[in-house]
């Protein structure tokens, strides 16, 4: 069979077929809303099973259909498995959208060789592992779009969460792969990367931490559905390369680049700080490392007055062509308006004329 005759078109009238892991909480729960949001059935990746089915819930709200996969993502076999049950209870997989994670506030000398292992697992190999499942039904269709969902700290790494910090690093290496791969086998398979700024989400309640304080995000802090909004566009916007959501965002990644040096030195007198409330942590909380914490948690954390609705940057970012356009209009009318203001009027011109003609009668 030609590779031609193989590849199987999708039925423009067929919902799209997606899957999300981490989809129980926080930014993946603000993304499974937004892709339900727009009709599609939506495979649902995560541990904690009543979350899972709170947001099976929203989907059928929305009219759309979800499937419950409670799994971990370390566990490749079971993430096969879940694709292999999306394909025939939903449909082909149209879009993959790698998200689930985990991460440790601690220094580096108080963090244990089990818990970078199980970070990494989760954070780096959980996207390895979606991504070989994605791809094994993707790669024979020829069509097919895997998302990212990366961060700032991909490129910057800041101090008290190196495990998080190193794992978003290897997804940014694992994905530039990927992608050099596709474009070398001419694949219709697109894959794209999405770097999130600090977002309002459950994490910093559930999140394994041995500070002395209470975790926080990063501020500036942006609410989940900005993420939602990005990873929506960049899945159906899948051939540029990356997408960066919140100026904190860009100002991190291209401040790392011109002096890095001196982000370590920002970062060693600010970077502790920024990541605590001024409240005790409470060390017998549980953590979600290796299980869930019960019950369903929903998209957001508990920054609400602190997180911005929107990402100024990333709406331009997704309107480029439109604000080339009006840029160019811009110029163009400005151009217009500053040569008209050089250009005398015609009183003026007869007022000129008349003017040096009484200065020669005169002479």
């Amino acid at each position: 069979m030609s590779m031609s005759s193989s590849i199987v078109e999708k039925n423009a009238k067929q919902p799209e077929v997606v899957v999300i892991t981490g989809a129980s909480a926080g930014a993946g729960r603000a993304m499974v809303r937004e892709f339900a949001r727009h009709g599609a059935w939506i495979g649902l990746v995560a541990r904690g099973t009543e979350g899972l089915e709170g947001a099976q819930r929203e989907v059928e709200a929305a009219g759309g259909r979800a499937l419950v996969l409670p799994l971990d993502v370390v566990d490749a076999a079971a993430m096969a498995a879940a694709a292999d049950r999306v394909e025939r209870e939903l449909g082909p997989i149209d879009i993959w959208v790698n998200n689930a994670m985990t991460s440790v506030f601690a220094p580096i000398k108080e963090t244990t060789a089990e818990e970078f292992r199980r970070v990494t697992e989760v954070t780096y190999l959980g996207y390895v592992n979606g991504t070989l499942a994605a791809l094994k039904h993707m790669l024979p269709r020829d069509r097919g779009a895997i998302v990212h969902v990366g961060s700032a700290l991909a490129y910057r790494s800041i101090p008290l969460q190196a495990a998080y910090c190193a794992s978003k690093h290897a997804v940014l290496g694992f994905f530039a792969a990927l992608r050099t791969e596709l474009l070398h086998d001419k694949s219709n398979v697109q894959t794209t990367m999405v770097q999130m700024p600090a977002l309002n989400t459950p994490q910093f309640g559930w999140v394994r931490n041995k500070l002395p304080r209470k975790a926080q995000p990063v501020p500036p802090i942006f609410q989940p559905e900005v993420a939602a909004r990005a990873v929506y566009y960049a899945a159906h916007h899948p051939r540029r390369r990356e997408y960066f959501v919140g100026g904190s965002t860009v100002k991190a990644i291209f401040g790392n680049k011109l002096a890095p040096s001196l982000a370590d030195h920002y970062l060693a007198r600010h970077g502790y700080e920024a990541q605590q409330r001024p409240e005790p942590a409470d060390p017998n909380r549980p953590d979600n490392l290796y299980q869930p914490v019960p019950g369903d948690h929903g998209a957001h954390g508990s920054f609400d007055q602190r997180a911005r609705n929107r990402s100024w940057e990333f709406l331009a970012e997704s309107h480029v062509k439109t604000l080339g356009v009006a840029l160019g209009v811009g110029v163009g009318l400005a151009g217009l308006l500053w040569t008209r203001l050089r250009r005398p009027s015609k009183s003026a011109r007869v007022y000129e004329m008349a003017k040096r003609q009484v200065g020669r009668w005169a002479a």
